[in-house]
């Protein structure tokens, strides 16, 4: 049996979906993270189980044919960018075997998969940014959660987000800490600012900045730092606070209220006029999402006679992209703000043949079908715990030939589908999406079409 702080030397065969290499010593599995296929390391065991151990590099003997550079001061501590290590050409194989073994063992699904589509860019592509504060030596600081921790590892650069977010961070930390305001401590639930939150239109340019605080009746402190925030950074067109004063790892409360200019600020998505608020949800990578949408249309072949209904719409961005090629739109959100937004993006775009709901994707679903609508396709792009259930039955029940899911989790979209192929659905194709390059992450698009009865 191995023991915590052995030396064992191990040849890394395969990748997990979490981003930790995988080797076997005497048929034990050893997971080691920041470790590429092919590398032959020194490995010092930290923590042993019956049946697996993890391990960490003492050694790089023989590194892989798909070792690069990581390009990051603070690669080994943070817990973001887990594939930055290696080529992006095997990160893609990678994320699409996740996708495939996922829809194959949990699903036991065999659909056609339709080729991987990797990013074109995958530097400095996110329109979002939410660094953490915490206090730290007698400061605050702010900057990414370090590998399976709360514990911040300080860093205003990141190699994902904009050039323009770090220079705003690094000003908003040193009016924080000249004027001696007091960080969040997760323990005592005691100080003022817990997060700073930047959203930027990736074609308009457009900056957002909110300051999630435990109070926004104690933050009269910050008022000096927004002209000066604005003068310096003319895209800043709004900035807003956040008050979120629960213990709680949820980042956003529901309480807002605008400081500066506008409380939402526009992109262009799919040729959209779009608004974006900060509760509501928006693809963190415009571009690829913009190719996603389009496959996503291309499945649900669409014409103008049909009713497309959009569940999990967020700020409508998914239906919306269609709506010229169908007769009616009907979006489900349970966030109202994302749902107000919504209504706005439709108004803004002249777009008429659209009905926005703001409740819970199943209980509207249920609403719905008592209301005798019959969708001709479905569209249902949930957060990354997938549907109900609940949800599931009432899809199936309106009866539309086709449904088309959008996911961020190939886990829970192969057991939806697993679902949905119980109630007569079958799964046909999918495509991967690489929409969150260096990191764990990916999407998926599927298409389910109604078994003949």
């Amino acid at each position: 049996m191995l023991r915590k702080n052995d030396i064992i030397e191990l040849e890394i065969t395969d990748i997990t979906n979490e981003g930790n290499g995988v080797g076997r010593y005497d048929g034990i599995a050893v997971f080691v993270p920041m470790t590429a296929v092919g590398d032959r390391i020194s490995c010092r065991i930290v923590k042993v189980n019956k049946s697996y151990c993890y391990g960490i590099i003492d050694k790089l003997i023989l590194p892989s044919v798909f070792r690069c550079d990581n390009n990051c001061a603070v690669y080994s501590k943070c817990g973001g960018c887990s594939f930055r290590h290696f080529s992006y050409e095997e990160e893609c194989r990678l994320k699409e075997s996740f996708i495939k073994e996922a829809f194959r063992r949990i699903g036991g699904l065999s659909p056609e998969f339709d080729s991987f589509v990797g990013a074109k860019q995958i530097s400095h592509y996110r329109n979002k940014a939410q660094y953490p504060v915490a206090e730290q030596d007698g400061k605050a600081v702010c900057g990414f959660y370090a590998r399976r921790s709360h514990r911040i590892c300080e860093s205003f650069c990141c190699n994902l987000q904009p050039d323009i977010f770090e220079s705003i961070v690094s000003d908003i930390m040193t009016f924080v800490n000249e004027n001696r305001i007091k960080a969040y401590n997760e323990v005592t639930g005691e100080g003022l600012l817990r997060h700073i939150y930047l959203r930027r239109g990736e074609h308009s340019k457009q900056i957002m900045l909110c300051l999630v605080v435990t109070s926004i009746s104690k933050s009269g402190c910050f008022d000096k730092l927004y002209n000066s925030l604005v003068k310096a950074y003319p895209d800043i067109r709004s900035i807003v606070l956040n008050e979120n004063p629960k213990n709680t790892n949820k980042i956003l409360g529901e309480r807002v209220k605008t400081v500066y200019g506008s409380d939402v600020i526009e992109d262009i998505m799919c040729d959209r006029r779009i608004t974006i608020s900060p509760l509501s949800f928006y693809q963190v990578n415009t571009e690829q999402a913009e190719r996603l949408y389009k496959r996503a249309e291309e499945y649900a072949c669409l014409s103008e006679d049909k009713t497309l209904l959009d569940l999990y719409c967020g700020a409508g961005t998914v239906g919306l992209s269609m709506v010229h090629r169908v007769k009616k739109l009907i979006g489900v959100e349970v966030i109202a703000a994302a749902i107000d937004n919504a209504k706005l993006n439709a108004a803004n775009n002249g777009v008429t043949n659209c009905e926005f709901i703001c409740g819970d994707a199943g209980r509207s679903a249920k609403l719905l079908f008592e209301r005798g609508v019959r969708p001709d396709v479905i569209i249902a792009d949930p957060a990354r715990k997938g549907c109900t259930r609940d949800t599931l039955e009432y899809m199936q029940k309106m009866a539309p030939d086709r449904i088309v899911m959008i996911s961020c989790n190939p886990s829970t979209a192969a057991r939806d589908c697993a679902i949905l192929g119980e109630l007569g659905y079958k799964t046909e194709r999918i495509t991967g999406f690489d929409l969150f390059p260096r990191t764990t992450h990916v999407e998926c698009v599927v298409k389910l079409t109604r078994n003949e009865m």
